[in-house]
């Protein structure tokens, strides 16, 4: 489980920044929490849900998540708009669970949160970096005042099949032009300090090559040279994570037969070793039980299969919890 460790840790640390907790003492304080954990707690805070059912009024969260995150098995909430929301979520996080391990909460913010841009491929074609980062800056300003702390933006998936349905959230075809968006859309999310009440934390995705997915059919498998890939490709990634972005979104293609989720060569041994990111990687929705119709082995498998291979948050799935106590991932 020193997997499973190593990951919590990461993931709480950016809790509290994203939480605006400003003490330079903070990575004493988590590794003394860490050592009160269970090991449930520990993998429960692998776990963002989205509370779903449309409810108007009562709870912001179903009865299921309330009694998760007071069992502090949640690190995380997507889909919760609204202060007041936000504000009975947390609630149930920092007041009604053992340890009171505050909850991330973010949301997809394409385009403006109040104040809507154009697109980002329409963005994109102004060439005008200084543009499109105030409007990044102006998105974080306003989620952040409605209590968002992370947002699953910039998409910077090359993309040049027609065909493929997500064009319109990304920066078109280009990897110099891809590469220069993704760096002012992460700069205007997170400023210079994401202890700042007005900054949000960034989320690349999807990571890795999702807009080449063959004949333009989403989550199909991906099959291209490493030349093609490291100068086509990759570099809008690379871009972001050279400017400081904190988190990136595995995707749901495959990459030489294995789902990016569950990638190893992706996410552990390119990522975390050629490119040095030490933030951390959140799955795509569902995307490690997803695994199962790839043919990687039931939900305990492709659980330890995504934890092994570098993966650090799951998005709904909640499959980590399956996974035996003393299981080695």
């Amino acid at each position: 489980m020193k997997k499973i460790i190593l990951i919590v840790f990461v993931v709480v640390s950016f809790s509290a920044i994203a939480q605006n907790v400003n003490d330079p003492k903070m990575n004493t304080f988590i590794s003394n929490l860490m050592k009160k954990m269970t090991i449930d707690e520990k993998i429960g805070q692998l776990n963002l849900l989205t509370p779903g059912g449309g409810i108007v009024t009562g709870a912001v969260v179903s009865s299921d998540v309330e009694k998760k995150i007071k069992e502090g098995n949640v690190g995380g909430l997507f889909g919760v708009i609204g202060v007041d929301k936000i504000k009975v979520a947390q609630d149930f996080a920092v007041n009604q669970s053992r340890l009171k391990i505050p909850l991330l909460f973010g949301s997809d913010i394409i385009h403006g949160y109040k104040t809507i841009f154009p697109i980002p491929l329409a963005l994109s074609c102004s060439w005008d970096m200084k543009i499109i980062e105030q409007s990044a800056r102006i998105a974080a300003i306003e989620a952040t005042a409605d209590g968002l702390c992370w947002n699953f933006s910039p998409m910077v998936d090359i993309a040049r099949d027609a065909r493929w349905g997500r064009i319109a959230e990304g920066a078109g075809e280009d990897p110099y032009l891809g590469s220069q968006v993704a760096v002012a859309m992460v700069k205007g999310y997170q400023g210079n300090d994401l202890t700042k009440d007005n900054t949000m934390m960034a989320c690349v995705k999807h990571f890795a090559l999702y807009g080449a997915a063959e004949a333009g059919r989403d989550y199909n498998t991906t099959d291209m040279s490493r030349v093609k890939m490291y100068n086509e490709y990759l570099p809008p990634y690379k871009a972001a994570i050279d400017a400081g972005v904190g988190s990136v979104m595995s995707s749901f293609n495959e990459i030489d037969g294995i789902p990016a989720t569950g990638n190893k060569w992706l996410l552990s041994d390119l990522l975390r070793k050629q490119w040095g990111f030490k933030g951390f990687v959140v799955s795509d929705y569902t995307s490690v039980n997803e695994m199962t119709a790839h043919g990687m082995g039931d939900l305990q498998t492709v659980s330890a299969l995504a934890l092994g291979a570098g993966l650090d948050m799951d998005t709904v799935s909640y499959t980590h919890l399956t996974l035996p106590t003393n299981r080695e991932v």
